[in-house]
């Protein structure tokens, strides 16, 4: 992660709440963010990365990353790549920005 006199610069904030993870959501990505710090309360959800290569399948409540409930997961990755979904009914994914 890119810090400067200590510290990461923020570049947004998202959060999916209880019901709007029922399929498969993509990230809204702000401008000139790198890295994401996700949080899950409530139900667990999975992830994904691999959408758009060849032979690639969707996440579902059932295949992908599994990030428990109170799991932190910083993803460095393509950010407009990763999919999530809920595992259960009720599933809530905080989701920080960072340069």
């Amino acid at each position: 992660m890119q810090v400067r006199d200590g510290c990461l610069l923020p570049r947004g904030y998202q959060q999916f709440a209880a019901t709007s993870l029922a399929t498969a959501q993509a990230l809204t990505v702000p401008a000139r963010a790198k890295y994401a710090l996700l949080k899950c309360t409530a139900q667990s959800v999975r992830w994904k990365d691999d959408t758009g290569l060849p032979g690639a399948t969707a996440v579902t409540a059932t295949s992908g990353m599994l990030l428990d409930v109170g799991d932190e997961f910083v993803y460095s990755g393509q950010l407009s790549a990763l999919r999530v979904i809920e595992t259960a009914i009720s599933a809530i994914l905080d989701i920080s920005y960072y340069e």
